[in-house]
């Protein structure tokens, strides 16, 4: 049974997933590697839980009962009692692998670790531990608090506990789960998202359409509740073209090939909506 959660990375999707773990009851401990990455993090949360306050969805008691089940810290060796260590870093199997090599080191052999990536297959990560047996996919969407789905994905050597476990804890914050049986890169919603974003970006480099027409034909026409650039502006333009990106050089398959454009607007910090601009202005 799950009762103390870890979250490693207090940036949008790790506090999003600590935001939703510590209002179902969850305690959290949330690491990130500086102070300021914390208190932005927790800002965020503070804000958040606010936002609900004021809508009546959550009390003003509930609130700070939530946010002191929470406990920030720098050092990666405080989420050692952790029963579940959730990874939110950054999308390169580099970056992950070296984390999961630690946390086997530091976490107890009960201790199940799970990873948001979005596009990265388990497996690989997995291989960086002495348990890969323990280690699960947990891909969360974003924004966190918002968002219904989770998508559970086993590595090759995922038990049927470890996924037990992932799911215990998706469905304790409210989360459906669908299972991912085979971790392609990509998985099912990367892999989809991906293809549709890379055309639509493509069709929009070319001049066949411009972006407000190319998102209302995918809203009205096939009933999407945002348009394919719209989602790659909430997402973050960055973590699209990488997301993209580690599927391709998984399948060489080129609808998976970023266009130019999208790596044109990375190079110029046009990332969406977290800097102001992307395939649309943002105030």
């Amino acid at each position: 049974m799950v009762q103390q959660v870890a979250v490693i990375g207090a940036g949008l999707m790790g506090g999003g997933i600590a935001q939703v773990a510590a209002q179902a009851g969850y305690d959290v401990i949330l690491r990130d590697v500086t102070p300021e990455a914390l208190e932005r993090g927790l800002g965020a949360i503070r804000t958040s839980y606010d936002r609900f306050v004021d809508k009546g969805r959550m009390t003003a008691d509930d609130r700070d009962a939530a946010l002191a089940r929470i406990t920030p810290t720098t050092d990666l060796e405080a989420v050692a009692p952790a029963d579940l260590v959730v990874e939110a870093v950054f999308e390169k199997l580099e970056v992950k692998a070296e984390l999961f090599a630690e946390l086997d080191r530091i976490c107890g052999d009960g201790t199940t670790l799970a990873s948001n990536t979005s596009a990265i297959p388990i497996t690989s990560i997995a291989a960086a531990t002495s348990r890969p047996e323990r280690v699960v996919g947990t891909h969360f969407f974003s924004p966190v608090p918002m968002m219904r789905l989770c998508e559970l994905v086993r590595g090759y050597k995922t038990s049927d506990e470890a996924l037990a476990v992932a799911r215990e804890f998706a469905e304790g914050v409210g989360k459906t789960c669908i299972v991912v049986n085979r971790d392609v890169a990509g998985f099912v919603t990367t892999r989809l998202i991906s293809a549709l974003a890379m055309e639509a970006v493509a069709l929009l480099e070319s001049g066949v359409a411009s972006a407000e027409d190319i998102d209302t034909a995918c809203r009205l026409g096939f009933g999407h509740a945002m348009g394919p650039l719209e989602t790659i502006d909430l997402t973050g333009v960055d973590i699209m073209l990488n997301a993209a990106t580690n599927v391709y050089l998984d399948t060489q398959d080129e609808k998976f090939a970023a266009p130019e454009l999208l790596r044109r607007m990375v190079a110029a910090g046009d990332l969406g909506r977290k800097t102001g601009r992307g395939f649309y202005p943002h105030g």
